[in-house]
């Protein structure tokens, strides 16, 4: 490896003098210049692992979206099934009841048609009292007429015969009333016993008709039940196992994305020892003037530390309160005052040091951004969360791994290569370049600067 680090850099001079070669040494400014080159390479790696992690997060997303969808569905299957279940068991326990009713109104026929015999047999016992009332009618008629000719003598027995008579009258009267009223209900009764104990197939409007045709219905819908219930099943089964291949791919996208964070990292490392080493590269001015910047924050924080504009407890709040109807959430805290009337003096500043400078934002230990440039400060716009992201960018959390890193780094500077999200589904690749900033010797944040490459 050493071997191809000097292979384009090594000047190797051959002097025929006195038969022997001597060998020139690479100069410092050789060393400088091949310690830039591999900073640009390193950066130029970096842009592409954060590219490529970048769309390994959008594939991830997607992919949990798609597995939330394919749980969804599958929960949605699952209760499709249960329904078609109950549906199968309802279905059966009704074409009981219905077998149960049509052997009941079988029974009813059979107690109608009882009914009708019986009224039959009252109709024959009315029709023999007819006869006898006009038999008793015929006597009464006789014995009157006896009474009229023996004259006083029989008076008496003219007057029962006449009774008798009368009541032999009312009698048939009755009868024939009984024998009108039987022949009706035995009309009616008949007509219904025939519509109970009628098959379905020889009259459609018969009750035992009405009932195949239920029969039949839920014979139907049984039958559509367990159709709907096997395609359920088999749908159910092919989502199970689609989501089980969104798991494993979400599993394998998680692996790559590890060994592209890991590409990442060995990038930014090579491109803080680059400029560790003392040789200037692309990112030694944005160092310096970062690192300038935190120091100039720090020692504003500690002015006014000193003249009492605020106290220690309440310049390292961590009470992060939630700013009502706000989409993204935005949050305020006790030194948001301070920061509003300090912090714009150096970021606007330096968000001019560079036209490939997108931002310039101090931020506490967790991420939190107090103050963004004044572009990135607008009021919310209710009912829209794309354009709040890309605008209204302060009092929020950044808290991704870039942000958080920036935040708690305590190293001179921490640079870093990641894609911001500008919001709207846009996304910007960058390098973000974070000074510490300690006050009174207790650390509150840093200096974060966005680049572009």
């Amino acid at each position: 490896m050493k071997q191809a680090f000097w292979k384009t850099r090594r000047a190797e001079v051959a002097v025929v003098a006195g038969g022997g070669i001597a060998t020139e040494s690479p100069t410092r400014t050789d060393v400088n210049a091949d310690i830039a080159r591999i900073a640009h390479d390193a950066s130029a790696l970096g842009r592409d692992a954060a590219e490529l992690n970048g769309a390994f997060d959008d594939l991830t997303r997607t992919v949990d979206d798609q597995s939330r969808m394919m749980a969804e569905v599958t929960q949605g299957l699952r209760r499709v099934v249960g329904a078609n279940a109950s549906i199968g068991k309802a279905t059966q326990a009704a074409s009981e009841r219905v077998s149960q009713a049509r052997a009941a109104v079988a029974k009813i026929g059979d107690g109608v048609a009882d009914v009708v015999d019986t009224l039959r047999q009252v109709s024959d016992a009315a029709d023999e009292i007819t006869r006898i009332a006009l038999q008793t009618r015929l006597v009464a008629f006789n014995a009157s007429v006896e009474a009229k000719r023996v004259g006083e003598a029989g008076r008496g027995f003219a007057v029962v015969a006449e009774a008798v008579k009368d009541l032999a009258a009312k009698v048939e009267s009755s009868s024939k009333l009984i024998m009108a009223t039987t022949a009706r209900l035995d009309t009616r009764i008949a007509s219904l016993a025939q519509e109970i104990r009628s098959d379905s197939t020889a009259d459609a409007q018969s009750f035992q008709g009405a009932l195949a045709r239920t029969e039949d219905g839920i014979g139907e819908i049984a039958v559509a039940s367990r159709d709907a219930l096997a395609t359920c099943e088999a749908v159910m089964g092919e989502v199970t196992e689609l989501g089980r291949m969104f798991e494993q791919t979400r599993a394998t996208l998680g692996a790559s994305r590890e060994r592209t964070e890991k590409f990442l990292a060995m990038s930014e490392t090579l491109i803080e020892t680059a400029a560790a080493s003392g040789a200037r590269t692309e990112d030694t001015p944005y160092i310096e003037a970062v690192r300038a910047g935190a120091a100039e924050i720090a020692a504003l924080f500690e002015e006014a530390l000193a003249a009492g504009r605020i106290g220690m407890a309440d310049l390292f709040d961590e009470q992060y309160v939630p700013v009502p109807g706000t989409d993204p959430q935005q949050f305020t805290t006790r030194f948001v005052g301070l920061a509003d009337a300090l912090l714009p003096s150096v970021q606007e500043r330096l968000l001019k040091f560079s036209p490939k400078v997108v931002f310039c934002v101090a931020v506490d230990r967790n991420g939190y951004l107090p103050t963004h440039n004044h572009q990135f400060s607008h009021p919310q716009r209710a009912g829209d969360p794309a354009w709040n992201a890309a605008n209204s960018r302060q009092r929020r959390i950044f808290n991704d791994r870039t942000g958080l890193a920036a935040g708690r780094n305590t190293r001179r500077f921490l640079l870093q290569t990641y894609r911001r999200d500008m919001g709207g589904g846009r996304f910007v690749l960058m390098k973000d370049l974070s000074a510490p900033i300690v006050v009174n010797g207790r650390h509150w944040g840093a200096l974060r600067m966005g680049y572009q490459f």
